[in-house]
């Protein structure tokens, strides 16, 4: 047991070590490109969602998304109806990794280690080098993710952990254990990926899959909670809209749990368990969005409302003599 503990947080550790330098690494690549794209692209809460959905699928992560967001609008760069869309934008950008991940891909992930590696190391150009980079930790996180695959297999006859697993299928349970994973480790992605890496190994069922899926929607709101901390009034909005979109999307989905799953076998027929949960993941997200859109001028006025901007200081008349 011990040295399956063990294979899974080392695989693991790969996964978010590979994920975060991918993030930086496709930063870099891009420099200030990123934030002109936020800029100009977000006219309209319409254009902003598909804008945030198309650079979190760049940098695969919606916390970072959101959390340069944050930045921008604390900076005086976007408004905050503008991060409204941005925010939705990158829930359903980062549900496509999770389509990636439940391709059975990870057996061929030591040849994009090798190729990045090999041309980071020789490439004189730094654009090209930086490229490489970024294919190097693409192989990397898809073989953290094929080391923890391999070392879960076992599982399947441990009667604890099978009857530990069973509990997930109760979906506030399951959520609440979906929060916490994804609390600790800081990526809701991750903790998809390994549901997705159960599923493959028949260690967790599509309830289960779906409950906790849900609970890792809600713990990636720390981080973006975290950044907004001595930010002005947008910004805080800015993650205070993230938390309210992802719980009351959570809460929906508790309430239709049932019909929501039936839903997910019946347009997934002859699909495998793991790309049955990556579709109720971008399902979910996707319809979040569809749920929020005709809200979205009554949420900004609430948000307005209860987070006023603070007034600016009136200059003070100096009537003493000079």
């Amino acid at each position: 047991m011990l040295e399956i503990i063990l294979m899974v947080l080392g695989g693991l550790g790969l996964f978010l070590f590979a994920l975060n330098n991918l993030s930086d690494s496709l930063k870099a690549l891009l420099g200030d490109k990123a934030k002109k794209l936020l800029g100009i692209f977000t006219k309209n809460v319409l254009t902003a969602i598909l804008t945030g959905t198309i650079i979190t699928i760049i940098l695969d992560s919606s916390s970072a998304v959101i959390i340069l967001t944050i930045v921008l609008v604390n900076a005086g760069a976007l408004t905050f109806r503008q991060s409204m869309g941005i925010v939705m934008g990158a829930n359903i950008g980062t549900t496509f990794s999770s389509q990636l991940i439940a391709l059975d891909i990870g057996q061929y992930s030591p040849i994009p280690i090798l190729i990045g590696l090999i041309l980071s190391i020789t490439a004189k150009s730094k654009k090209i080098s930086g490229a490489a980079r970024v294919v190097l930790y693409f192989g990397i996180l898809f073989f953290g993710l094929y080391t923890m695959e391999r070392a879960v297999e076992p599982l399947k006859g441990h009667e604890n952990f099978l009857s530990w697993m069973a509990r997930l299928d109760d979906p506030l349970r399951g959520t609440a254990i979906g929060a916490l994973v994804t609390l600790v480790i800081q990526s809701s992605s991750a903790t998809v990926g390994m549901v997705i890496t159960l599923a493959k190994k028949g260690l967790i069922n599509l309830s289960g899959g779906i409950a906790v899926m849900l609970g890792s929607e809600l713990g990636t709101c720390s981080d973006t909670l975290l950044a907004t901390i001595r930010s002005d009034k947008q910004a805080i909005k800015t993650g205070a809209f993230h938390l309210l979109f992802n719980v009351i999307s959570i809460a929906v989905g508790l309430l239709l749990f049932p019909i929501y799953t039936k839903f997910i076998e019946q347009i997934s027929t002859g699909a495998s368990l793991e790309q049955k949960i990556a579709n109720a993941h971008m399902l979910f997200n996707g319809a979040g969005v569809v749920l929020f859109l005709p809200f979205i001028t009554a949420i900004e006025k609430l948000l307005n409302r209860l987070l006023p901007n603070s007034p600016k200081p009136e200059p003070q008349l100096n009537l003493g003599g000079a």
